[in-house]
């Protein structure tokens, strides 16, 4: 009788998808921190070419996400780290669940954002614009009533403050 094969160790490196009205938008590796079959955790630094201002936050090369999805929920909430460790604030992506094929975390962006500094002092509701010119407001009104549902609970956990994940 032989003994048992032991449990392959589960991948440490995945690659994020992210995909925006049918088409990949990025798609960047990471470390994966953990996965208990509704939420995945990953680390990854900056993704983008150089800096990106947005007025209210930059994000720049030296930069580290630490990003939760979530296999049943409608956002993706990522904690943005400066180089020297200190935390920026958290940026929400509401995006349809995540989907992980082995190695592969892919998340569906539906245009609309969530900006919560560091402090709590500063929440904005990023993306409405974008987000009402969408075709998903009429191709899949459920899918729309969801977003904007996710947008309000992102705004709600925010608001009441120390409900974001933080890991740093």
């Amino acid at each position: 009788m032989s003994a048992p094969s032991a449990e392959p160790a589960p991948a440490t490196d995945v690659e994020v998808v992210l995909r925006k009205a049918g088409r990949t938008k990025i798609r960047y590796p990471a470390r994966l921190l953990s996965d208990d079959g509704t939420r995945v955790t990953v680390r990854a630094p900056w993704a983008g070419a150089g800096v990106r201002d947005f007025g209210f936050v930059r994000f720049e090369p030296g930069d580290v996400f630490v990003e939760h999805f979530w296999r049943d929920r409608w956002y993706a909430v990522k904690e943005v780290y400066a180089a020297d460790g200190t935390l920026k604030g958290w940026y929400c992506d509401v995006t349809r669940p995540a989907v992980r094929d082995g190695a592969v975390l892919t998340v569906e962006d539906l245009d609309l954002d969530l900006w919560c500094s560091a402090d709590g002092t500063t929440i904005l509701r990023l993306d409405e614009d974008e987000f009402a010119e969408s075709p998903l407001l009429e191709s899949d009104p459920p899918a729309a009533a969801a977003a904007m549902a996710a947008l309000d609970d992102l705004e709600q956990l925010a608001k009441e403050g120390g409900h974001f994940p933080r890991t740093g």
